[in-house]
């Protein structure tokens, strides 16, 4: 079976230099462009040795749609302002294509649904395996619990994080909600004032913690009278998105057109 030929857009950032540094462990996946921001510095240089590997003979390049001609997955882990124009590039070309980006908001959503009408698409704000399934058991306590043990979420992340709260406890969020029957803008609560109400009953609080290298730590509590559930986790190693994000690209790429997730992924041979 030959390789799976891959473009990865966002290719100079974080999880852009991870995916490349992860690669080698999807021998089945072949890197064959990578997108970068016309403003990018590493414009023009190879995606291996720009993320600190061996050269790939893949240069850095900013136009995307012709890179799209005869590959099989598109990746991207850019910036929520692009993604319009990957959607349509991704759409016109016929690739399916995974979103990792985070801070994607709720007026691109429209786009979301029409691209998923001609070609497979997942949109996840957190490719973490851990992630995903937290995300189930996080739905299956609100449903279960009685509506009056509160639900806060705390979620932690690196100094230059700039969305608060970030997309994976809003996701967290958003399937608590769903699960008693709501909306979570109707419950969120994402700031409390020094000298504000007590706390309502049905709000879902977060808080954000940002700081030093930290890579994403997320706890989900349901606080009840006289006990307390706690769901969370930690990641400390940034490969774990990565490798979340190519195993569901694999899968993701022999799909037919449609809206997925990562937890179709991961319960696709599962009887949970």
């Amino acid at each position: 079976m030959s390789a799976l030929r891959l473009v990865l857009i966002g290719a100079s950032g974080r999880m852009g230099q991870q995916i490349v540094r992860t690669l080698p462990e999807f021998p089945s996946v072949r890197l064959t462009g990578a997108v970068v921001s016309g403003r990018s510095s590493a414009l023009g240089r190879d995606a291996g040795t720009f993320a600190g590997v061996s050269e790939l003979g893949v240069v850095l390049r900013c136009e995307l749609s012709s890179l799209l001609a005869d590959v099989d997955l598109a990746l991207d882990f850019s910036h929520p302002a692009a993604a319009t124009d990957t959607l349509a590039a991704c759409v016109a070309a016929g690739v399916p294509l995974l979103i990792g980006t985070t801070g994607l908001g709720s007026e691109l959503e429209a786009a979301l649904t029409a691209a998923g009408r001609e070609i497979a698409l997942l949109a996840a704000p957190n490719t973490s395996l851990g992630v995903t399934l937290l995300a189930e058991l996080v739905q299956r306590a609100a449903r279960a619990l009685p509506p009056n043990y509160d639900i806060e979420i705390i979620e932690s992340h690196h100094r230059g994080k700039r969305d608060a709260p970030s997309g994976t406890a809003l996701a967290l969020a958003e399937v608590a909600a769903e699960a008693r029957g709501g909306y979570l803008s109707q419950q969120a609560c994402f700031a409390r004032p020094r000298t504000g109400p007590a706390r309502e009953t049905g709000q879902i609080g977060f808080a954000v913690v940002r700081g030093g290298d930290l890579i994403g730590e997320h706890q989900v509590l349901f606080l009840g009278e006289g006990e307390r559930l706690q769901l969370a986790h930690s990641a400390t190693d940034r490969a774990v998105f990565a490798r979340g994000a190519l195993s569901a690209a694999q899968w993701l790429a022999r799909q037919p057109p449609g809206r997925y997730a990562m937890r179709d992924y991961l319960f696709s041979n599962s009887d949970l």
